[in-house]
Parts: structure tokens; sequence; C-alpha cells
């Protein structure tokens, strides 16, 4: 699998999680769509920040992320 389509696979479960759940931490996040590694985490958000379809609040120690 290329990173392009893992990428759009991780962003859609990113948003499936959000778009059922609401506002999450990274960790809740992480445990809601199963990954391990906070990379895959972050290649998901970047999609979604690029396509205009998320939202960052919390602090830097615990951001929080939403559906726009």
């Amino acid at each position: 699998m290329q990173l392009e389509e893992k990428a759009g696979i991780l962003a859609g479960k990113v948003w499936e999680y959000l778009n059922e759940n609401g506002e999450s931490t990274e960790k809740e996040i992480m445990k809601g769509i199963k990954v391990r590694r906070a990379t895959e985490l972050y290649l998901a958000l970047g999609w979604l920040l690029r396509e205009g379809k998320l939202n960052e609040s919390g602090t830097e120690e615990e951001p929080k992320f939403s559906l726009s």
C-alpha cells in the first residue's frame, strides 16, 4: 500500500471516529481507530487539516481535535 493511499484510509477512519464521538484527544482517537504509532495518527490529521476538515483546541500537552 502506498503512503498516499494509507493516509487517505487513516484520514477516513479519523473522520468517522470524530463524527461519531466529537472532540477527542490523540490517545482517544488512536485507541478508537486502533493505531499504535502516533506518526500514523498525524499522517491522517495532516490530511484532514489540509482539506479544512479539522479543528484543534486544548493545550500543547493535550491537544483535542474535532471536525470543522
